[in-house]
């Protein structure tokens, strides 16, 4: 048996360290953290300092188990990761195996190479017990707003919702900058580009500054019909562009965003990956740092297969107060390999890191940009016409870049040149974008909010909560005129433009509006910005000794709880406001939007007493589809309460009401509901609703295998099943569905295992 026992945090890791140790070492994983604060108590001792109480989890007994057994008699190392998550993980794993942090030894390294993990072995050093502080005060103080506050969300907003330190505050942003764009007034101004000649060259000029609106833009083309244009001047001068430094955890994701098109999640699970099988360094940095020998093998491959003028030396500084210089960047364990990964997407994320890296130590772009500046005869104004010449590719040969942009024609100053065409287009200013994941996590980076570890699972979870929605927004359709001069004529034209379109972007749901509005009014401490990054900085102040983990905690309770306290006296509907939109007209009723229990609603009359048993129920709609509880306004408000809509009736005379609910618009024939996702509910006629109902018996018919009355033997998504409505059988693969009886298709249903969830009954 050997005499040492290496303990890691994954089973990937473990594999690929086990290949650099020999016939002496054994290499186990914890897989994550052994032990943790429990799921369903609070697990933090207020009255006995902030005490937590650790233990290990039901699905990790087994693990735990086995890695004491795995210890008995031996030396145990710890290979935890090197972060203050990794340092808590090895000093949870003393814990279990009841050995004092002297009597292990603890190992680190930024990458899983064999010299890294020699050298590492040589030097072991104590568990670093600041660093588990720091990672228990966030753990703590994560517990203590998520388990006070969420509860009152609970009570006053909606039943099963969470709050958090720093979920709350990336919603806030979201929300924020949603009713930024819903603010924004689009204001209209002209832009004109004019072509103009030099014998047989032609190029393009704009005038710079936009032109305040039409009759200004009519008269300016009216001037320029009987105008000549001269060069003013001709400027050229070299510019240079340098390269990115190379990756963080945040810089990763926004260029695996937006080159690669891949989620932060994603980049975060494929960059695990990479640094497991041994191919990157670790990928949760806030360092820009590149190791003496990366830069001394990055400069011999640059030389050796670009030249030497490629080559430049830098050694990037990291900007983070906060990151640990002797971390690295994110970069190639071996440069050389300039393709690696075990399927397409990690070949993808491990390129990018590759020319990154390779991209920083290389020299830079250059340019020459040339700027032409016209001047019209009968008017002060000017037209300019810019282009640039990439002269040397230099970083860009590997990194990619600009290319050519306009290549002008040779002018001098003096050279007259020939009007052949001016356009005037109307444009308008546009709202602020909306965040992409990318974005999301380089504005949390900005203010000081989380740290690499933390952006992914903080976008993750505030999309898995329903806060915020990941979708495209299709803009709206304005009239924007256009001018043109052509052949001595002006042309007017009237263009159909869209503004505001977006793809992929983060979008806050109606929940994340209430929930934000709630946490802003009663605890705007917790969700300000100010306050979370002083948070964070708390936490490296603990993780370098300075600060008492306890006492930062103590600190925040004493600010934090007495908000909680007088939350308790808030009435739901101060926590939860509603908007009147007007009286219906033909009831004198107010008509209100207000979030309810389930969601947001349309509301006509007022809600009674509870202690008046006579009064008349207000009635309740759904809101129109696209519209928020924000933006809807009477006129859509009002046919909603119309619904169900009897729309006419089958072939065989069975009555069809259209209708909205929790899961979108639906047809409802008999005790039957089908899906209405192409027609409003509220215009759809006889003709279309019988048209989908046909369509929808078609598809149930093809689904069906075979039909035993209760049994039936249908066609899913994951290939042939049997089910009785209640449970479900898979059919296996020697078997051959078609050829089942109601015998056989009962026997599977009754060998097959209980669901571990349970069905609710789907309301409408």
């Amino acid at each position: 048996m050997p005499k040492n026992v290496v303990i890691v945090e994954s089973p990937a890791k473990a594999q690929t360290i086990a290949r650099f140790l020999g016939e002496d070492f054994e290499v186990k994983s914890s897989y994550g953290h052994i032990r943790d604060l429990p799921k369903k108590d609070f697990g933090v001792d207020i009255t006995d300092n902030f005490k937590p109480t650790y233990g290990v989890p039901a699905d990790k007994k087994k693990v735990a188990t086995e890695l004491k057994k795995a210890a008995k008699d031996r030396e145990v190392w710890l290979a935890t990761d090197e972060d203050r998550e990794g340092e808590a993980i090895a000093w949870h794993v003393c814990q279990l195996l009841g050995l004092k942090p002297s009597e292990v030894k603890r190992i680190v390294f930024h990458e899983i190479t064999e010299p890294a993990i020699t050298a590492a072995i040589k030097s072991p050093r104590g568990i670093d017990h600041n660093l588990v502080d720091a990672q228990q005060a966030r753990r703590v103080l994560d517990r203590l707003v998520g388990y006070e506050l969420s509860p009152i969300l609970w009570r006053k907003v909606k039943p099963g919702l969470s709050a958090g330190r720093v979920q709350s505050v990336a919603v806030r942003l979201i929300v924020e900058r949603e009713r930024e764009i819903r603010a924004h007034q689009p204001e209209a101004s002209f832009k004109l580009v004019t072509i103009l000649a030099k014998n047989d060259q032609q190029l393009s000029a704009e005038l710079i500054d936009k032109i305040a609106d039409r009759s200004t833009a009519k008269q300016l083309l009216e001037d320029l019909k009987n105008a000549s244009f001269k060069v003013e001047s001709v400027e050229q001068k070299p510019a240079s562009r340098n390269p990115a430094a190379p990756f963080t955890t945040s810089t990763l994701q926004q260029a695996a965003s937006s080159r690669l098109g891949f989620s932060v999640r994603q980049t975060m699970r494929l960059a695990q990956t990479l640094y497991e099988d041994g191919l990157i360094t670790y990928m949760r940095t806030d360092s820009m740092t590149l190791a003496d020998l990366a830069l001394q093998a990055t400069a011999k491959y640059i030389e050796a297969s670009f030249g030497a003028k490629y080559y430049h030396h830098r050694q990037y500084q990291t900007k983070s107060r906060s990151a640990q210089e002797a971390h690295e960047a994110i970069r190639p364990t071996d440069i050389n390999k300039t393709s690696a990964g075990g399927d397409e997407r990690q070949h993808k994320l491990y390129e990018l890191i590759w020319r990154r890296t390779v991209a920083s130590q290389m020299a830079p772009a250059e340019i020459e940009k040339t700027e032409i500046k016209i001047a019209i005869s009968n008017s002060s104004e000017i037209l300019t016409a810019k282009g640039e010449v990439l002269k040397f590719d230099g970083f860009m040969k590997v990194y990619g870049g600009i290319k050519d942009d306009q290549l002008l024609p040779n002018v001098k100053v003096g050279d007259g040149l020939e009007l052949v065409q001016a356009t005037a287009t109307e444009t308008f200013s546009r709202p602020p974008v909306r965040y992409s994941e990318a974005t999301l996590v380089k504005k949390l980076e900005e203010l000081g909010i989380g740290r690499p570890s933390t952006y992914a699972p903080t976008i993750s979870v505030v999309q898995d909560r329903g806060y915020i929605e990941k979708k495209d927004n299709d803009g709206k359709s304005v009239s924007a005129q256009q001018l043109s001069l052509i052949n001595g004529q002006i042309e007017e034209t009237t263009l159909e433009v869209i503004i505001g379109t977006d793809k992929n972007k983060l979008t806050p749901t109606d929940l994340a509006e209430v929930v934000t509005d709630f946490l802003t009014k009663f605890f705007a401490s917790i969700v300000d910005f100010d306050f979370t990054a002083r948070a964070e900085g708390q936490f490296d102040e603990i993780a370098d000794g300075k600060k008492d983990w306890q006492q930062v905690i103590a600190a925040f309770y004493e600010t934090f709880h007495p908000l909680i306290s007088r939350s308790q006296q808030v009435s739901r509907a101060e926590a939860v406001k509603a908007r009147e939109l007007g009286e219906h007209p033909a009831s004198g009723k107010p008509v209100i939007v207000r979030y309810g229990r389930f969601g947001p609603v349309l509301q006509l009359g007022q809600s009674p007493d509870p202690k008046d048993k006579t009064a008349q129920k207000p009635q309740f709609a759904p809101l129109p589809s696209g519209a928020t509880m924000d933006d809807v306004t009477l006129e859509a408000a009002l046919p909603m309460f119309e619904l169900p809509r009897n729309v006419g009736q089958t072939e065989q005379g069975e009555a069809i009401l259209a209708a909205i609910g929790p899961y979108g618009p639906y047809l409802k024939v008999d005790k039957k509901f089908i899906s209405l996702k192409e027609h409003d509910p509220l215009t759809v006629s006889e003709t279309e609703a019988r048209q989908v109902i046909i369509n929808q018996a078609e598809a149930t018919r093809l689904k069906i295998i075979a039909d035993f009355g209760q049994i039936k033997i249908l066609n899913g998504p994951y290939g042939p099943y049997v089910t009785d409505g209640k449970k479900n059988a898979r059919i296996p693969k020697n078997q051959v569905a078609k050829d089942l009886d109601e015998a056989a298709a009962r026997t599977l249903l009754e060998k097959a295992p209980k669901s571990k969830f349970r069905t609710k009954k789907r309301r409408r």
